[in-house]
């Protein structure tokens, strides 16, 4: 029997293990790292292993429909027709569904379904107010994707749902937005323009008013009592919207709700996991794992360039043995590096098993190869 001191440390679970009992997934990391890929492979390998999944994306480069061999996505689910994972030799025993999130239409559809009187809630989409707040929100993503992802929680049926985030930057924007979002609705800003406009303008101060007098004057619109009256149409609103932010804001810690880091590599993106990680841990929300994207394999091994060569001599002849090992040298050196960024990130992550998925030589371009990518991550 060995001492304590000489035990083998535990050997992690595998992710797939690791996600038994989830229901929310969240890619987070850089740009360009493969993520928008690895939230369709996850989703698929789930899905492939019985479960009924929705994949969502809310990059606006819409990458995530060439990557499940469709022309585009709806802004609603919908489910990846059985047929397809057939016609490509991939086994499919559960449901995977998808789709695009449509900022705008998400939320004129809170306010369709928080606002019960026909005429109030067509007071509040014809309000000009609205029209620019509600185009603004659209090119930012995160608030519609705090209430597209309440949605599918709270009203679909998904065993699991897997959410693709922008780039490393506004992914932390989509983890602050439930808390700047509440700020706002119960803040005293709100407040002042739930007032009544006199006191409205009373609490703006007398110059602040003149301006937007002047303004009226000029234009014919009258901001202050655009805002006023788009805000106050708002009250019946405002308490399910604040509900449903509150409601994310707690999924996003719950023990059924994890985060999955999606890097390579290369060094910025690193660093950038590293960030992505700590910010994580600082909100209190669970990591489920690292996934590290690209990562070379296939090098010298623990051979020289000219150990390798002499190998291959008698199968590829002289010549032919010695560039293929020189070649296999050239790629050693990233070889060396990854595995040295794999050994830094799960130290300073923890993460004694992260998930490796190799350098392809080809683009992901169907479902047969994003089944093979979902062998890497739960196989």
């Amino acid at each position: 029997m060995s001492a304590r001191g000489d035990e083998s440390p535990p050997i992690p679970p595998s992710l797939l293990a690791r996600l038994k009992d989830k229901r929310v997934l969240i890619c987070v990391g850089a740009g360009g790292v493969g993520k928008t890929t690895t939230s369709a492979a996850l989703a698929l390998g789930l899905a492939a292993r019985g479960r009924k999944v929705a994949v969502v994306t809310i990059d606006p480069a819409k990458r995530l429909a060439s990557a499940l061999g469709l022309a585009r996505l709806s802004d609603e689910p919908s489910r990846i027709d059985p047929q397809a994972f057939a016609a490509q030799s991939v086994e499919m025993a559960g449901e995977l569904w998808a789709m695009m999130l449509d900022a705008k239409r998400t939320l004129d559809e809170i306010v369709t379904r928080l606002e019960p009187d026909a005429a109030a809630r067509e007071e509040i989409l014809a309000n000009p107010v609205y029209r620019e707040l509600s185009g603004a929100v659209a090119g930012s993503h995160e608030l519609s994707a705090i209430a597209k992802l309440y949605e599918l929680h709270e009203e679909h049926d998904f065993d699991v749902i897997v959410l693709d985030t922008p780039p490393s930057r506004n992914a932390l924007d989509f983890l602050n937005a439930p808390t700047r979002l509440l700020g706002f609705l119960e803040g005293r800003a709100l407040q002042v323009f739930l007032a009544p406009s006199g006191l409205t303008a009373r609490l703006f101060g007398r110059g602040t008013g003149l301006v937007f007098a002047i303004f009226a004057r000029i234009t014919g619109i009258d901001m202050l009592s655009d805002l006023s009256t788009f805000f106050r149409s708002l009250v019946g609103v405002i308490d399910g919207f604040g509900e449903r932010t509150r409601g994310v804001a707690q999924l996003m810690r719950d023990p059924t709700s994890a985060f999955l880091i999606v890097t390579s590599p290369e060094t910025e993106p690193a660093e950038e996991a590293v960030f992505l990680a700590e910010r994580l841990d600082s909100l209190g929300m669970q990591r489920a794992g690292l996934i590290i994207n690209r990562v070379h394999l296939d090098g010298l091994g623990d051979h020289t360039t000219q150990e390798v060569g002499a190998l291959l001599g008698k199968q590829l002849g002289e010549g032919l043995a010695s560039r293929v090992a020189r070649n296999l040298a050239d790629f050693d050196v990233f070889v060396q590096r990854d595995q040295a960024t794999v050994a830094r990130l799960s130290g300073l992550l923890h993460e004694g098993r992260p998930i490796l998925v190799p350098h392809l030589d080809e683009e992901v371009q169907d479902l047969h190869g994003l089944a093979r990518i979902a062998e890497h991550l739960l196989g």
